[in-house]
């Protein structure tokens, strides 16, 4: 029992791996180079907010960070700066997730938004202390506006393609300890 809990747990841990290597690609690819389209939601940031939501032991805060370090060099972004926000906001959702255990999805959804928020206003004016050079607000607020409606589409492939779900109250794990 506990060796298919651990391989579980290192198995979620390399599909998470592969699909932000998956995400981050798609990225680098140069689908559409005309000028004034849309920008798309940030997939991989609604990943990590579904998954801290739902198993937050599958996502240490050293992979997350690595990761986002990773697509910071990248995406060419002032390195470590949306890493250290996205690292403080999925904590924050971690340290809640007792909490969303028993919430519907919609509150759940509307937890999710507000810190979607949260680390946008912080990136935009660390960026503007900063004087660091940021996308047009508009833009960026596009993209923000996409990633919230993209979270319930995210949920659903975490939840049905990858069977990831909440503890249900009570549930131990493979150390005999409550979830």
């Amino acid at each position: 029992m506990i060796r298919s809990w651990i391989g579980s747990l290192w198995l979620h841990r390399l599909i998470f791996l592969a699909v932000a290597v998956f995400l981050t690609f798609l990225r680098l690819l140069p689908l559409d180079t005309t000028a004034g389209h849309l920008p798309g939601p940030d997939i991989l940031l609604c990943l990590i907010l579904s998954w801290m939501v739902r198993r937050p032991e599958y996502l240490p805060a050293p992979m997350i960070a690595i990761v986002v370090l990773t697509e910071d060099f990248l995406l060419m972004r002032p390195p470590g700066l949306w890493t250290a926000i996205v690292v403080m906001g999925a904590e924050f959702v971690r340290s809640r997730s007792a909490l969303t255990r028993e919430l519907s999805f919609s509150v759940e959804w509307l937890l999710v938004v507000g810190v979607m928020l949260a680390m946008f206003a912080a990136n935009r004016l660390l960026m503007a202390l900063a004087f660091v050079p940021q996308p047009v607000l508009g833009f960026a607020l596009v993209q923000m506006l996409w990633s919230v409606l993209a979270y319930p589409a995210v949920v659903a492939f975490s939840r049905f393609g990858l069977d990831l779900h909440k503890p249900a109250m009570g549930e131990i794990d493979a150390y005999g300890r409550k979830m």
